[in-house]
């Protein structure tokens, strides 16, 4: 295994010139994570690939991740003002609710402007006065809820919007809609374009550590101690730890102390290069996550974010386990010991990796990207 190696711009680092056309447009809101911007990225380009000289806008939150995500997939984008209310307390709370008018004032002077045969909606709190502002404005809206359990935003706008699609089977029965179409999780191009693939000339095993986009500290703290395990049982596999830009310091600084090695990184730009490499992946069990991991057939283990609303990590993992495509740890008993008791088990048994990659493949829907883009369309009269 190579030393330490700190990258801080990640796997590649390509950013396109923004885009658009001088065609029909179309609007995606959602934002907060990777885990919402993702999926509207893998519609955006199915939207590309079927008509000529689209144009598409994102609408995200103010945090600064979502703007640049947007704009490192080359795409534009428009930013309003909207935070959540769950778990804030009453005084943030109101502070919130008041700035709900704005957000659907500038939402509706947006979709004035821009002109959009359609909304789509991918989750978290800045999907929801755009979703609002086109229905009242008679433009089709739909959104799309990647968790088993639909975040509060989407069990609203569910009453509303003219369509709704769900990643997991089990969303369905917490939605009131008209309309609910199963249609899986968007995963991106390039993910789909490496399924199945593995770095040619590649030996040994190697462990993709992903906590997804925002990182996760007691994952990597485990990791790093499970490594360390690892280590004195003579055991070197290869890492690729992508640990969160507030934590990558102290994961570098802790590999360090304990005398490991590994390719550390605060955030992975190219994840279909990093999954093509991997054996075996260790990280949280956002949908998106879940939903790359079933496209590239890549087995698992699985440490749900304890504090995600209404558990729904804990729940998007248990079908990936119950499909027998992933092992999953509870934050509450994860130790780094016990994850390397699993992590041997699977670098000593290539065949129970290879039946846990294919039972994850089984769940994937490759073409959810597809069959939303065929709804938008249709919504769209186009």
């Amino acid at each position: 295994m190579e030393p330490v190696s700190a990258k801080r711009d990640g796997i590649g680092d390509g950013r396109p010139p923004a885009r658009g056309g001088t065609g029909p447009a179309f609007i995606l809101a959602g934002g907060g994570t990777g885990g919402h911007l993702f999926p509207a990225v893998a519609v955006a380009r199915e939207l590309e690939s079927r008509i000529a000289g689209v144009s598409i806008y994102f609408v995200v939150g103010r945090k600064p991740m979502e703007l640049a995500t947007v704009r490192r997939y080359g795409f534009r984008g428009e930013t309003i003002g909207v935070e959540g209310l769950k778990g804030r307390g009453w005084r943030k709370a109101s502070a919130t609710l008041l700035k709900l008018p704005g957000s659907l004032f500038r939402s509706v002077s947006i979709i004035r402007r821009i002109g959009p045969r359609a909304v789509l909606g991918t989750g978290a709190y800045s999907s929801g006065p755009v979703c609002l502002a086109a229905r009242l404005m008679g433009v089709p809206a739909a959104i799309h809820e990647q968790n088993a359990y639909p975040g509060l935003t989407n069990r609203l706008l569910a009453r509303v919007v003219d369509r709704v699609f769900i990643s997991f089977e089990e969303s369905r029965r917490h939605l009131r809609a008209r309309r609910i179409f199963l249609t899986g999780n968007p995963v991106r191009e390039e993910l789909l374009s490496a399924a199945g693939g593995r770095e040619r000339g590649k030996e040994g095993f190697t462990i993709l550590v992903v906590g997804g986009s925002q990182g996760a500290r007691a994952v990597n703290r485990a990791f790093a101690e499970a490594l360390q395990e690892l280590a004195a049982q003579g055991r070197c596999p290869e890492v690729i730890h992508q640990t969160g830009k507030a934590d990558y310091g102290r994961v570098v600084a802790d590999y360090r102390e304990r005398g490991l090695r590994g390719e550390i990184v605060p955030f992975i730009e190219d994840m279909a290069a990093a999954y093509r490499r991997a054996d075996f992946v260790v990280g949280r069990a956002g949908a998106t996550t879940l939903f790359e991991l079933a496209a590239m057939g890549k087995p698992s283990l699985l440490i749900p974010y304890p504090f995600a609303a209404n558990g729904h990590q804990e729940t998007n993992a248990r079908s990936l386990v119950a499909a027998g495509g992933a092992e999953m740890m509870t934050e509450d008993r994860l130790t780094g010991r016990d994850m390397a008791r699993i992590l041997s088990r699977y670098m000593d048994d290539p065949e129970a990796l290879e039946s846990m990659g294919l039972r994850a493949r089984s769940m994937g829907r490759p073409g959810a990207a597809g069959v939303i883009v065929d709804h938008l369309l249709e919504m769209a009269g186009t």
